[in-house]
């Protein structure tokens, strides 16, 4: 076989691999509380945020469609704690970049809500009390949401999602839904408008992960084993090969403050042999080339 064609069909191979490797890794992504811009008109029917709520919807939708590895609440709030900005605290452009990093997460979730909540005609009188009579109802849920680049600090997206729900008819006047009950939420106007304003930032998420990079970190290096994470849980195998890149200095755009990235240079070569830790989320791998490898490198697709 000439030298040509077997290099083509080594390219061919490699190629063919990491399409496959790609595919399968899941995208890390972080919700962070939505910001309350609404007039609060919410706290005589819930006493709880709809900015909290809407986030919590949103974790849970991603989490069931299989398709991301999505940071749970406790840890957000543990981090933003940290951080000094607490649950209520505003996450902006900046600082949901950083607390993405230190996530270890490629896409950031942030936004604002800005409509929230029904309004209600009731045509009709009272009998013992009980509303009885034509009541029309519309319930309306608006939300201003970004997708943040971890990597880059970049708006990836921006969308304003408004969502109006309407109902009439022949009724007794009852209590509406709430975010702690998950049944009569759903089945309340309010909920049928959120349920379907959730449904499209979850649209928007599939459409642009695809724009983010793929990345784990080094964890450990003990005995000639390299343990990073994404495990198991984030789409790795094994026999998975990946490349380990050291960091550099950071690259600061002077005019906006933002990380425009670091300086990264390719010290290794890792293949998965196993899996570690609760529910398989650390790989464990062997080094295949290179050396240096510490806590903290990255890990990416060759």
């Amino acid at each position: 076989m000439k030298k040509s064609m077997l290099i083509a069909l080594l390219l061919s191979a490699m190629l063919g691999w990491t399409a496959s490797a790609d595919a399968q890794l899941k995208k890390r992504v972080a919700v962070f509380a939505f910001e309350d811009k609404t007039d609060k008109s919410w706290h005589w029917w819930d006493g709880r945020a709809p900015g909290d709520g809407m986030a919590d919807m949103l974790t849970t939708a991603l989490v069931k469609s299989g398709e991301y590895t999505v940071m749970e609440r406790k840890d957000i709030a543990a981090v933003l704690d940290e951080q000094k900005l607490g649950e209520s605290g505003a996450v902006t452009q900046e600082s949901a970049a950083r607390l993405g990093k230190l996530l270890g997460v490629e896409l950031a979730v942030v936004g604002s809500v800005t409509e929230f909540g029904h309004s209600r005609q009731d045509i009709g009188g009272t009998v013992k009390g009980f509303g009885l009579g034509v009541k029309k109802q519309k319930a309306t849920v608006a939300i201003d949401v970004r997708l943040i680049s971890t990597t880059t600090g970049e708006i990836l997206k921006a969308e304003h999602v408004r969502k109006e729900q309407s109902s009439s008819g022949l009724a007794v006047s009852t209590r509406e839904g709430s975010f702690n009950n998950e049944s009569d939420f759903d089945n309340s106007i309010v909920g049928k408008a959120t349920r379907a304003a959730i449904e499209d930032i979850v649209t928007l998420i599939r459409e642009n992960a695809g724009e983010t990079v793929w990345s784990g970190k080094v964890i450990l290096v003990k005995e000639g084993t390299v343990y990073f994470k994404p495990g198991q849980d984030g789409g790795v195998q094994v026999g998975d090969r990946f490349a380990v890149f050291q960091k550099g200095d950071d690259l600061i755009d002077p005019d906006t403050g933002l990380s425009l990235g670091s300086e990264e240079r390719k010290i290794g070569l890792l293949e998965v042999t196993g899996f570690a830790g609760e529910g398989s989320r650390v790989s464990k791998a062997v080094v295949k080339a290179g050396s240096g490898i510490q806590t903290g490198d990255l890990v990416r697709l060759p």
